[in-house]
């Protein structure tokens, strides 16, 4: 899977523009999605392990190994605050 994705470093991902559009097509597809990102932050939290977030921001599929420090309902934020919209995330794995 990661050869159709542009590693990226977390530092960059300020720097990304995201459409307003989500990137999965089923309610099946989303609801993984959310338990996924849920294992994330637990991962990360008490775990203090890294995952990798598979996204697409305006341009291309990019992948991103960091630590989930929380949730928002629209957003996944990262060590030191960066962010990416939770609509534009594939899987967290």
């Amino acid at each position: 899977m990661e050869s159709k994705y542009e590693i990226i470093e977390k530092e960059k991902i300020q720097l990304l523009s995201f459409p307003n559009v989500e990137v999965l097509s089923s309610d099946e597809e989303i609801k993984q999605r959310f338990v996924d990102l849920n294992r994330a932050l637990y991962l990360g939290n008490l775990e203090h392990s890294k995952i990798k977030i598979y996204f697409e921001d305006n341009q291309s599929k990019k992948v991103v190994e960091t630590t989930v420090w929380a949730l928002t309902d629209h957003r996944v934020i990262l060590k030191q605050g960066f962010t990416i919209p939770i609509h534009r995330i594939f899987m967290a794995a």
